[in-house]
């Protein structure tokens, strides 16, 4: 019983840091979204295109950031793929 209780403390453990991270970008996407429609209203109605400049590197940053909390990190796809593959190659059934 208490390897069952110590199992369900981790998985709610991983599922709150994984919904955790996932807000997190959706905040930082919003910020972005906004901000960046404010530089570009701003820009334009002076005649300006200097928006774009901070639009593509923090939208840089806001793909990488996308990709980790997706992708990479526990829970990511890509992240799962990989754990699982090296469980197997542990357990013996996999050699690459």
């Amino acid at each position: 019983m208490n390897d069952a209780l110590s199992s369900n403390d981790r998985t709610e453990r991983l599922a709150r840091r994984r919904a955790g991270a996932k807000m997190g970008w959706y905040i930082h996407a919003t910020v972005y979204v906004l901000v960046n429609l404010f530089l570009v209203i701003l820009a334009s109605s002076r005649g300006q295109n200097w928006a774009m400049y901070p639009l593509l590197g923090w939208g840089l940053g806001l793909l990488i950031h996308g990709a980790v909390v997706f992708f990479v990190a526990p829970g990511g796809n890509f992240y799962d793929r990989l754990l699982e593959r090296e469980r197997k190659a542990l357990r013996g059934g996999d050699r690459g």
